[in-house]
């Protein structure tokens, strides 16, 4: 049995082997991670794509074996007594098995019942976790008909059930509005105070694990680095910077600028309507001057992202010269950049009696990035699937590439690209199988069709992967593929829907990167994200709540309906806390004249 004093987990040597099918080597999952997580705390690990996180959760769970190694949790050997092991901890993976026929109430009843917990104290848990996730009110409804934000909180609720010694998420906060993201932190923060419960956790939100007690950084199956945020952070300390893109460029415009000088610069985001920024320890003072084209940047604290992507980019061969941009893999629509490409006027969509989205309005222009937030089950993915022709309004007008979707819907998708926010391709088939089907698809046929291949295998760096299985890609692989499927038949408009949900911020920096080149080249693209950086990517955004739209405008103009009194408290407010702000107020005058 573990004492007060032992560390929750240990590990020592781990190394996991993965043989994928027709793969000539096997991968490595993890690579020698030795590791300890000190007992009663909250402990994240972060690092991209295929790191190697999820595996080390699924060991700690007991719901495999290493090939090498030896690891302990709350003192038990888990190779030797795994049900020992899940025993005494939850685990919540990333697809969490709610079984959305039940209510609410159900599906608590089925989790306790496979766990054991009795009567007694199954009244005593049930009253803590629904004061703590705001579920009571909804005991009754069918898990299927609540919002992502609700679904996870009920998901944390049955994985909480029983009292665990361990607490195990993986990537809990995946597909969760921000509003959502912060109550199902302050419940695990809740968890820690007033139980000590051990939290191990996966995230790649890196301001998620700033909480965190500790911080284990993992890239490529191998642990880079360990330390409590302050230490991660200090990779970046005095490389941190944040500059005003020069008058009529746009902050993404200069992030890509930026990017794509590597010998001057490790990492660069829009914030704020600003551009943030982390230069290399030896750049040329001169050569950073003519990136910003003489634009003053001011010194910033380094934040645990800054650390990490520093930590991370050490770790890839260095670049002697500036990067190629990404070519947009598409020939540029006809049209001038002020045409209005989507129209929409008093859009109404209804499921029975209720009203999904209201009276909503607003237009697009070609080459624009535009923008939908909102909370889970604000709207914003019904207007998203009526923009794509996918759902059809109940009244109102809405126009896409031209043709009104009441009368040409079927014309209209052929002039639209789409990217689903889970992957939506056939895993079974391989990459060049699904060119060819969704060329198909798209009546591209012959020398037309083996062009496009070319060309989208070449922009989204998949050379060489033409025949690996598409359900077997790492992560950001099948993000590329999907981009590339949707880009086939040269769209004029691009819809993506949440597309780099749970994806690491490497993996974000190089969409972003691609999706400016498609802007510049003048697609039109529509993006709905619970990621609010991503907002400031944007040319106009809107914000969606309960059906109405709350905001639109430029991300500084959403900036000013948050923060009206301007001065100090509008300086560079973050896009997520303006977000927060606007649905508050406007569900407390809601509330207020209810």
């Amino acid at each position: 049995m573990a004492t007060a004093a032992a560390p929750a987990l240990a590990g020592r040597g781990l190394h996991k082997r993965f043989q994928a099918k027709g793969a000539a080597a096997p991968t490595r999952a993890l690579d020698d991670v030795s590791l300890e997580v000190p007992a009663g705390t909250l402990t994240a690990l972060v690092g991209p794509d295929g790191a190697g996180k999820t595996t080390l959760l699924r060991l700690a769970a007991g719901l495999m074996a290493a090939d090498e190694g030896a690891l302990t949790v709350l003192g038990i050997d888990v190779a030797k007594d795994p049900q020992a092991v899940q025993d005494r901890i939850s685990y919540m993976p990333q697809r969490f098995g709610l079984y959305e026929d039940l209510s609410v109430q159900e599906n608590l009843d089925l989790y306790a019942d496979l766990h054991g917990v009795g009567r007694d104290e199954r009244r005593e848990r049930y009253a803590r976790l629904m004061a703590m996730t705001d579920l009571g009110r909804f005991t009754a409804r069918p898990a299927g008909k609540l919002s992502g934000g609700m679904k996870q909180k009920l998901g944390l609720a049955c994985t909480l059930v029983r009292s665990p010694a361990l607490l195990l998420l993986d990537e809990p906060t995946v597909g969760v509005d921000p509003l959502s993201r912060r109550e199902l932190w302050q419940i695990v923060q809740q968890l820690v105070d007033d139980e000590q419960l051990s939290v191990l956790v996966s995230t790649s939100y890196l301001d998620e694990a700033e909480r965190c007690a500790q911080v284990f950084v993992l890239q490529g199956g191998r642990l880079v680095a360990q330390g409590a945020p302050d230490e991660i952070r200090d990779h970046a300390k005095a490389l941190c910077f944040i500059a005003a893109p020069p008058k009529g460029v746009a902050p993404r415009t200069l992030q890509a600028r930026l990017l794509d000088a590597p010998a001057s610069i490790i990492d660069a985001v829009p914030q704020g309507g600003e551009v943030r920024f982390i230069r290399r320890p030896e750049a040329d003072a001169a050569a950073l001057e003519a990136l910003l084209e003489g634009a003053p940047a001011e010194a910033v604290p380094a934040r645990l992202e800054d650390g990490f992507m520093v930590l991370l980019r050490a770790r890839e061969a260095r670049p002697s010269e500036a990067a190629a941009p990404p070519q947009a893999a598409v020939a540029a629509p006809q049209g001038d950049a002020g045409d209005v490409v989507i129209e929409v006027k008093d859009l109404v969509r209804k499921f029975g009696d209720f009203t999904a989205v209201a009276s909503t309005s607003f237009d697009v222009r070609r080459g624009e990035i535009f923008g939908l937030l909102g909370p889970n089950g604000a709207g914003k993915t019904t207007t998203f699937r009526m923009l794509c022709g996918l759902l059809p309004a109940s009244s109102g007008f809405l126009q896409v590439a031209g043709m009104n979707l009441r009368t040409a819907r079927a014309q209209a998708r052929g002039r639209i690209g789409y990217v689903s926010q889970r992957f939506a391709l056939y895993g079974n088939l391989t990459v060049e199988e699904n060119l060819d089907f969704f060329g198909g698809a798209y009546g591209l046929r012959g020398a037309r069709l083996r062009e496009r291949k070319r060309t989208v295998l070449a922009q989204f760096d998949l050379l060489g992967q033409e025949h690996a299985t598409s359900g077997q890609l790492p992560g950001g692989f099948k993000q590329r593929l999907a981009m590339a499927t949707g880009l086939l038949h040269e769209p004029e408009i691009l819809f993506l829907d949440e597309p780099t949900s749970g994806t690491d911020p490497l993996a974000r920096r190089e969409f972003w990167r691609r999706i400016t080149a498609l802007a510049e080249a003048g697609v039109t693209v529509i993006i709905t994200t619970h990621f609010m950086e991503e907002a400031e990517y944007c040319d106009r955004i809107v914000i969606q709540d309960a059906g109405k739209l709350l905001a639109i405008g430029t991300p500084q103009q959403v900036r000013v309906q948050a923060r009206p009194e301007g001065g100090a408290a509008r300086q560079r407010l973050s896009m997520e806390q303006a977000f927060i702000d606007i649905v508050t107020q406007a569900r407390e005058s809601q509330g207020a004249a209810a």
